[in-house]
């Protein structure tokens, strides 16, 4: 009997969970037996080994042979544990020193013709493996740069099989990949293009600087699309520990570029009105992989022509974006993904998208009523900024009004905005007023009685509900954060009510 181990990594939501590969090589007839909970592609790993160790000059051994991955109760997806298998049939089979390879992470997809093909999740993958204590890993070139983000393993990236021979007989040892600088993302979209819209403006600026959701209503044309896209710019950049989580996220959900390998700026999805519940939270009926609310962990989820998402799919939002996570389970297992991303909605105001008292609308006041009840009232009273935005006049698109300010000029009020609510909130484990819970709002960051007089009539004649009256105190904090005042006031209360009950108004 001979034995050989290995290791691998397996993907469990955003997290890796070491994988221990065995294989024994017994007398008998011969076959392989792949045991541990492998699905369809982790099975058909075999036959892709047997190919590339062949056509890479090795021979695979015709005995019988039984592969063992180890936790047994976990399941087991995905074509990375191919370079894994590889290695320990050859050192079953004395092609390379068993020990070469018993403390070594393996990870990449095989070709038949022995190439090392990139795989999604190796970020992910190798944080589980330096956190494990493994000295080393090694990976497709292709994912080279993605695995070197991770401080405290050494990376070796391999283009072929037969490489892979070479570095563990000794003949041809890899050298430890060194990451080169990141480069610099693309400019975004300026904040400066929006001609007119000072209440869109403002409440995007309100938006960014504590972290609030977002409501946009009004005909083509009006800028709603633009405000949101220019969202992200305003948002300042992604800390080390963001940019590594944000970069998993898009790394199992394959959607991470190879020559962007670490995202350091908020990302932006938006997703088509067709997109299914799937598509918009995350699932799958094999590997479980992120949505669009997932990809846009720490950044922007615009949803254009939200009316038109099925009412079903609108309201599986609402427990992610309360909780910061959303949890898929399935017969096979679940998955957990971190969600914390700021939610944008836009609206037209009827099906043919006229405006209030436009002589082109054929919309009758039902058909408006029933267009805009396509949106929940339990996922509305979420949003903590909703805004009507009128048409752009033309004084303001043809004459102009004085240059609007610019993204760079905007970001530096959200940014300091930020600093004081992050140090009023010292000790409190949140950084947004949009994170602060009602006890805290009726504690030690309460608004004074005598400024929330406006939000309390709101409250008792139901206009606003307890909820409401909540994100009200929160939007008034940064909204004085924004003016510099260390208390909110009447005005920056009346200022956030305004925001608040301006649909429902309307």
């Amino acid at each position: 009997m001979t034995l050989a181990r290995t290791w691998s990594v397996g993907l469990v939501g955003v997290r890796g969970a070491l994988v221990e590969v065995e294989l024994d090589i017994a007398q008998g007839l011969p076959g392989v037996a792949l045991v541990g909970l492998p699905d369809a592609v982790v099975r058909q790993s075999v036959d892709r080994v047997r190919a590339a160790v062949v056509n890479a000059g090795g021979e695979f051994p015709n005995r019988r042979i039984t592969i063992g991955l180890s936790p047994a109760s976990m399941p087991k997806q995905g074509s990375g544990f191919d370079l894994a298998l590889a290695a320990a049939v050859l050192a079953a089979a004395g092609t390379v020193p068993r020990r070469s390879i018993e403390r070594l992470v393996l990870l990449g997809e095989l070709g038949l013709d022995g190439s090392v093909r990139p795989i999604r999740g190796v970020l992910p993958a190798v944080l589980a493996a330096a956190g494990a204590g493994h000295p080393q890993v090694i990976v497709p070139s292709a994912n080279a740069d993605e695995a070197a983000l991770v401080a405290g393993i050494e990376v070796l990236a391999v283009e072929s099989l037969g490489q892979l021979v070479e570095h563990l007989s000794r003949r041809a040892v890899l050298p430890a990949h060194v990451r080169g600088s990141v480069p610099e993302p693309p400019p975004t979209a300026d904040l400066r293009d929006v001609v007119g819209q000072a209440v869109g403006r403002r409440a995007v600026e309100v938006a960014a600087a504590g972290g609030h959701h977002l409501f946009l209503a009004g005909p083509p044309g009006a800028g709603k699309t633009m405000l949101a896209e220019r969202l992200p710019g305003l948002l300042p950049p992604l800390d080390e520990q963001a940019a590594l989580e944000v970069t998993a996220i898009h790394s199992i959900a394959g959607t991470l570029a190879s020559e962007a390998p670490l995202l350091t700026r908020p990302p932006f999805e938006a997703p088509h009105h067709s997109a299914t519940m799937a598509a918009l939270v995350g699932g799958g009926s094999g590997q479980i992989r992120p949505g669009a609310l997932c990809r846009a962990h720490r950044g922007v989820l615009f949803l254009d022509e939200c009316p038109e998402f099925p009412r079903a799919v609108l309201d599986t939002l609402r427990q992610p974006l309360e909780r910061g996570e959303v949890t898929i389970s399935r017969a096979s297992g679940s998955a957990t993904f971190p969600c914390r991303a700021q939610l944008v909605l836009a609206a037209n105001p009827c099906p043919c998208a006229g405006a209030a008292g436009d002589p082109a609308c054929t919309c009758s006041a039902l058909e408006r009523r029933r267009y805009q009840s396509r949106l929940s009232g339990p996922l509305l009273d979420r949003i903590d900024l909703r805004v009507d935005l009128p048409p752009v006049t033309r004084a303001a698109w043809l004459d102009g009004l004085g240059e609007p300010e610019s993204t760079a000029v905007v970001a530096a009020r959200v940014q300091a905005a930020r600093a004081a609510a992050a140090q009023r909130l010292a000790g409190t484990g949140l950084t947004l007023n949009s994170q602060v819970p009602g006890r805290l709002l009726r504690g030690p960051f309460a608004v004074p009685r005598p400024a929330l007089r406006l939000a309390e009539r709101a409250l008792e004649r139901g206009a606003l509900s307890v909820r409401g009256f909540d994100r009200v105190q929160r939007v008034a904090w940064t909204v004085a954060d924004l003016a510099g005042r260390t208390v909110p006031g009447p005005d920056d209360v009346a200022e956030a009510l305004g925001m608040r009950l301006q649909r429902a108004a309307a």
